[in-house]
């Protein structure tokens, strides 16, 4: 099994018998707090540094995008949220990571949980080999859910989320695979959104996809940033600029500049970052 289908695998395996969240749940997100915070986080894989020292604040229900050249470790601060780097063997972090007021790496902390608070999509889309309905539904009938008229409310709202409903509605029985790379990426996210997650993160979730696609999705993530925080790391410059609230300049590692994206990437305060908005460099 490749990686990212182990993840597709890990993040709808779940044993809980409802999506609805208790008062209890160590996850529940603080009121007034930051959504995601990152202390002094470093990531390595055995002697490769991936991320160091970075401080980073996300707010809750922006679009805030990871950009930067490739190796910069957009990848890895995604995958870390979600605990996804624990899949590599040789993953080792320090730091703090806080979701919703809870550290995200504390032994108190559900992995499986998480996985489902925090829903991904990767740069290639991975369709499960079932129907449309069935790809949408794997999740919650993996956390208990059996009724058909809740199965397809959730399928029309997670479809409709991710702007796909009205093209495929009367085919939801069709495999998913015949869907073209565009509608198979907006699958992909109506997947996740099935969750009803709190935080959505999305790895170059365009690259690839022709013009109207792309479109298609950056307007979905617009209308869903009101219910669920967006994390980005964009295909290219362009697309950070366009959908980004704030965003954050990653370079070999380091956090370099962070900031609100109509200034970022209109008057950057660090020359390099400067140098790669305006492609001289990168």
């Amino acid at each position: 099994m490749s990686q990212n289908s182990q993840a597709i695998v890990s993040q709808v395996s779940i044993d809980q018998p409802s999506i609805d969240q208790g008062p209890g749940d160590v996850l529940a997100p603080a009121e007034g707090s930051a959504h995601i915070e990152l202390r002094d986080w470093s990531v390595s894989f055995g002697s490769v540094e991936s991320l160091r020292h970075i401080n980073l604040t996300i707010p809750r229900h922006q679009i805030f995008a990871l950009f930067g050249p490739a190796r910069g470790g957009k990848t890895t601060l995604l995958r870390s949220i979600n605990r996804m780097n624990d899949l590599e063997v040789k993953a080792q972090h320090t730091g703090q990571l806080w979701l919703g007021g809870t550290e995200v790496y504390d032994p108190e902390v559900e992995v499986a949980d998480l996985r489902r608070r925090v829903g991904m999509v990767f740069a290639l889309p991975s369709p499960l080999p079932m129907s449309i309905y069935e790809n949408v539904v794997y999740g919650p009938r993996l956390v208990g859910i059996r009724d058909r008229r809740r199965l397809d409310e959730i399928v029309e709202r997670a479809l409709t989320d991710a702007a796909i409903f009205d093209e495929i509605k009367d085919r939801l029985a069709s495999p998913a695979m015949r869907l073209s790379g565009g509608q198979q990426q907006r699958l992909c996210i109506a997947r996740a959104l099935a969750l009803e997650p709190d935080v959505l993160l999305l790895d170059e979730p365009t690259s690839g996809l022709d013009p109207i696609s792309t479109a298609k999705i950056e307007d979905s993530l617009r209308r869903l940033k009101s219910r669920v925080t967006v994390l980005i790391a964009p295909s290219n410059v362009q697309q950070a600029a366009r959908v980004a609230d704030r965003a954050a300049f990653l370079l070999m590692g380091d956090l370099v500049e962070e900031g609100p994206g109509n200034q970022l990437f209109t008057n950057p305060h660090d020359r390099r970052t400067d140098d790669y908005v305006t492609g001289r460099f990168g």
